[in-house]
């Protein structure tokens, strides 16, 4: 319960999960860890950088934690028998996270909560109710604490073709049984899409977010093998323990391949660094986090095929991880999103419109998907991808957290962002062949989207020789007809429908690579999105 000297956290409320049952009191001795996430010393506008390029050192040094707020988490933690297990100093102050660990009992007392387990279709987690509380001279210099609830946060957006029952219905909860037609490689994709030619993205570090499966070697190396390419060079990141854990086709491998295969045949000079945490609230903070500050591996374009509705975050998680997203932005990192595979509802029950998160952070490259057809090397058809109920179509629609950015312009009266703002080959009938515990297969999902974006901008920045970053506001400002957009005007994805420009199915419309080279050559405008 919370003290009388402490307040509660703004954005940590947190309800029970519809279908959890009560299972009884987190036991008292179980040992937790959690991030605390600090406030940026000042608040970064993006617009105040110019267009320019900060290293991480400098951001550090502008932006990261105030080393004396850090100290005052440090004694925090000594006064509540919580012992500090981040790496070093200078990480805490980059990423603004201290990780915490203690028992159940310290936990509690220390955050003003009642950790209690329950049970779940989806399975167990200890969970908590209502806010998270601090002492009242912590609470002004605190972004969120995440970790106490370690409840399953997010899906992968993947969903293969033909499978009746078990893999779609394991990763989406939603079988897709849709008759086989037409597959591409991820190279064809690219090359229907004209990518440019004469790059592979040498010199590139792709990052991909997952949270959950794994990847063999022995998939990667024959997968490649098999379109005559060198496999790139991929490195495993663990956060907040978690790892590589391949086990069958059934599972998040899937995603975990698809993310690869797809980045590493479209970009194949690129180093990929796969970033294994947890599927929670804290896994999924600390990842991007982790992902967009590594100085180590140095990521240009971070991918993520995973998230959820709106409404089934704290709003602490989602400005949190939006403000990495800004902080990536400074950094010259672009990430790419997965927009959801349960078109306007998200697959939320309640009957409204939904949109996908993290996909709807201003920040991101939110990608949603299309069907795409093609003879002879050359695109004879793209539309919405909608295969019908049950079977998966593009998300898309308009934020109800983040207010529209100023570089996309107000329509039909809507003041939320909207998503998505590209699109891609997402349809499972007009999927990718990926290579899968050695079993071959053919998936879509806009989880084929973001990895397969965050191939393309490798291959942009290495033919212009920058980094791309925030480029939200340079593809928006870019004129139609020729844009550098196939832009897409037949189909819906539920309530919306596409149209000439930009629309909540698939934003500006699927890529036509040359002609984005050609056209951003100049910087990328970097002004504030909202």
């Amino acid at each position: 319960m919370a003290e009388s000297n402490r307040i509660a956290l703004p954005g940590s409320e947190k309800s029970l999960s519809d279908g959890a049952t009560l299972v009884g009191p987190t036991d008292p001795n179980q040992l937790i860890q959690v991030s605390v996430v600090l406030k940026q010393r000042r608040q970064l506008r993006l617009s105040d950088l110019q267009g320019r390029i900060m290293s991480h050192g400098d951001f550090a040094s502008a932006y990261g934690a105030e080393p004396e707020q850090v100290q005052r988490i440090h004694e925090f933690a000594q006064q509540n028998q919580l012992q500090v297990v981040t790496s070093n100093n200078e990480d805490e102050i980059r990423r603004r996270t201290i990780t915490l660990m203690g028992t159940t009992a310290n936990m509690e007392k220390a955050f003003g909560v009642t950790l209690n387990d329950y049970e779940h279709p989806k399975g167990k987690f200890r969970g908590r109710t209502g806010s998270i509380h601090l002492p009242a001279e912590l609470a002004d210099i605190v972004q969120g604490v995440f970790g106490l609830d370690n409840r399953p946060q997010a899906k992968p957006h993947i969903r293969r073709r033909g499978f009746k029952g078990e893999l779609a219905e394991k990763l989406t909860g939603v079988s897709d049984a849709a008759p086989a037609s037409t597959s591409y490689s991820p190279v064809q994709v690219a090359q229907l899409y004209n990518f440019p030619e004469g790059v592979t993205g040498t010199g590139e570090t792709i990052g991909i977010i997952e949270l959950g499966g794994g990847f063999k070697p022995a998939d990667i190396t024959n997968f490649f093998k098999s379109l005559n390419l060198t496999a790139p060079k991929v490195t495993v990141v663990s956060v907040d323990q978690g790892t590589n854990s391949p086990t069958n086709a059934n599972s998040a491998d899937a995603e975990v391949l698809l993310d690869i295969e797809v980045a590493g045949a479209v970009a194949p000079g690129a180093n990929i660094v796969v970033y294994f945490a947890p599927n929670t609230s804290q896994g999924f903070q600390d990842a991007i986090s982790t992902a967009v500050h590594d100085t180590a591996n140095n990521p240009s374009v971070i991918a993520i095929s995973w998230g959820g509705p709106e409404d089934s975050w704290t709003s602490q998680s989602m400005q949190a991880m939006d403000q990495v997203a800004q902080e990536a932005a400074a950094l010259g990192v672009t990430i790419t999103v997965a927009a959801g595979d349960n078109g306007s509802s998200d697959g939320d029950t309640d009957g409204g419109n939904h949109v996908d998160f993290p996909a709807s952070s201003p920040h991101v490259l939110a990608c949603g998907g299309t069907t795409l057809e093609s003879s002879n090397s050359s695109i004879t058809s793209e539309t919405v991808w909608n295969d019908g109920s049950g079977g998966g179509a593009t998300g898309g629609g308009y934020s109800t957290v983040f207010a529209l950015p100023s570089y996309q312009s107000a329509t039909a009266g809507q003041t939320g962002r909207g998503v998505p703002d590209v699109a891609g080959d997402a349809d499972p009938d007009t999927g990718y062949n990926i290579l899968v515990d050695g079993q071959q297969g053919v998936v879509g999902g806009t989880s084929a989207v973001a990895p397969l974006w965050a191939g393309l901008i490798a291959l942009l920045n290495q033919k212009l020789n920058t980094r791309l970053g925030y480029l939200n506001p340079s593809l928006y400002a870019l004129q139609a007809p020729d844009n550098g957009f196939n832009d897409i005007t037949e189909g819906s994805n539920g309530s919306y429908s596409a149209g000439p420009g930009w629309d909540p199915c698939t934003g500006l419309g699927s890529p036509i690579g040359s002609t984005l080279a050609t056209l951003l050559t100049a910087p990328p405008a970097t002004t504030t999105a909202s």
